[in-house]
């Protein structure tokens, strides 16, 4: 199982579009960038059957530094939550179905 990187996904988006990598490199940029930009804004974002994103605030606590064991205080901060949608949860599913792959041979 490899992992596929944003370049993998810019040449797959040109081939399915017969459009150049330039092209297709902009518009998978330009969506990524759209999404961060709506998810800094405190913005859901909901791709029907791919999944929903959306920002918590994680609350502030105290944590203990394990080394010194002096006790920290840990701010608020905000997380992006992802739930995956219905299509995405059924392949996946099917890839747990399927069983374990075998790790590649080199």
């Amino acid at each position: 199982m490899a992992t596929v990187t944003k370049r993998d996904l810019v040449c797959a988006v040109a081939k399915k579009c017969s459009c150049q990598q330039n092209m297709a490199r902009d518009a998978v940029q330009s969506f990524l960038d759209r999404i961060i930009e709506e998810l800094g804004q405190g913005n859901p974002i909901e791709l029907r059957d791919f999944g929903v994103f959306e920002t918590r605030t994680r609350s502030g606590h105290t944590a203990r530094n394990p080394r010194t064991k002096e006790t920290v205080r840990v701010p608020p901060r905000a997380s992006v939550k992802f739930k995956a949608g219905r299509v995405m949860k059924q392949n996946v599913q099917g890839l747990a179905t399927a069983g374990p792959q075998a790790p590649p041979v080199a």
